[in-house]
């Protein structure tokens, strides 16, 4: 469904740009500045124009992919539990069940690269140097064996790459289809009689910062008439709500809540004040059994200073996670584990 809105957002787009007027009977804004359009406009196109220079080589991409992408997706490309595989999959898309990947599936290179330097790694998107997402994109390839071992991805040699299933897509344009739908005018019968609020903006942690910005854009809910008992004893609510959010880098390993079990990493149920190495059934690295033999206890600062560098903490450190650089992520993320109990 996706492919077909792109273009009508760009048709619409397009529109605004070619008839000023009609953006000008509101009264509003002004015209952006070409600075801010480029800075908007990050589209790479199929053909890699919209590339920054840059470069990067399998085996440095190697080497990042193990630092910040294998944890969710395989040292080699192959997935970790339900995270998506990145590598393999030929023939199968003919199947009841294929294997979708940037090898069988992805007929641009341009949205792998692009999809990795908008939002990659997953819970920290947009942290990759340009020629890290080259390097990395570069090491995919190699993964799904399309390139060599001394292949360098760049801007230059971006279009030497062929993707496997390049021609495997047509514009779907049966009557019959969904396509009719996203080229005519749209519906605007049968409406909704009324909308329902699923979520608040407070627990979404999109509310502004300031006490007072808070109150001048969320109205009164029941949530905020309530007493504030429970609040006054447990953790901020919107720190554990930044913590909620600090968490998805580590949810890949790791799990939280009711049931909760052991995956790469243990569950972190209880984690606040418990004794290291203690979680039954979870094969601990020597290092952090020897620690634990030693009396080492998850207080929050020491588990912030684990968090902070588990390699520089615990030298030897099954935990390929690079750390959380800001204190207040840190602060947030013990305050979020602090609310799971045993």
């Amino acid at each position: 469904m996706s492919k077909y809105l792109k273009p009508a957002t760009l048709m619409a787009f397009g529109c605004m740009i070619a008839v000023p007027a009609l953006a000008g009977n509101f009264g509003l804004g002004r015209p952006a500045l070409p600075a801010e359009i480029e800075a908007w406009d990050l589209d790479i196109h199929p053909d890699g124009t919209g590339l920054p220079a840059g470069s990067g080589d399998v085996a440095t991409g190697e080497a990042i992919f193990a630092a910040k992408c294998a944890s969710c997706h395989g040292d080699f490309a192959e997935g970790v539990g339900n995270w998506p595989k990145l590598a393999g999959g030929d023939g199968t898309l003919a199947d009841e069940d294929p294997v979708k990947t940037v090898g069988s599936y992805w007929p641009y290179l341009s949205t792998t690269w692009d999809y990795i330097n908008r939002s990659m790694p997953f819970g920290d998107a947009q942290s990759l140097e340009i020629d890290e997402v080259y390097a990395i994109t570069a090491y995919i390839l190699y993964s799904n064996y399309l390139v060599d071992d001394d292949f360098v991805l760049s801007n230059e040699t971006f279009s030497d790459v062929d993707m496997p299933n390049a021609d495997g897509f047509i514009v779907d344009d049966r009557a019959e289809t969904e396509y009719p739908k996203w080229i005519g005018e749209p519906c605007m019968q049968d409406c909704k009689d009324a909308v329902e609020i699923t979520m608040r903006a407070r627990v979404l942690d999109v509310t502004p910062e300031t006490e007072g910005d808070a109150e001048s854009t969320v109205e009164p809910t029941e949530a905020t008439t309530e007493p504030t008992v429970e609040e006054a004893v447990g953790p901020d609510p919107q720190l554990v709500a930044k913590g909620e959010k600090v968490f998805r880098k580590c949810q890949a390993c790791h799990k939280v809540g009711d049931k909760a079990k052991n995956g790469i990493g243990p569950h972190l149920n209880g984690i606040i004040g418990r004794a290291a190495g203690s979680v039954d059934g979870f094969r601990y690295s020597k290092p952090l059994t020897a620690r634990a033999e030693e009396g080492l206890v998850w207080t929050p600062e020491e588990l912030s200073a684990f968090l902070a560098s588990p390699k520089s903490y615990l030298k030897g450190t099954k935990m390929a996670f690079n750390g959380l650089r800001k204190e207040a992520d840190l602060e947030a993320i013990t305050a979020y584990l602090s609310t799971f109990t045993e």
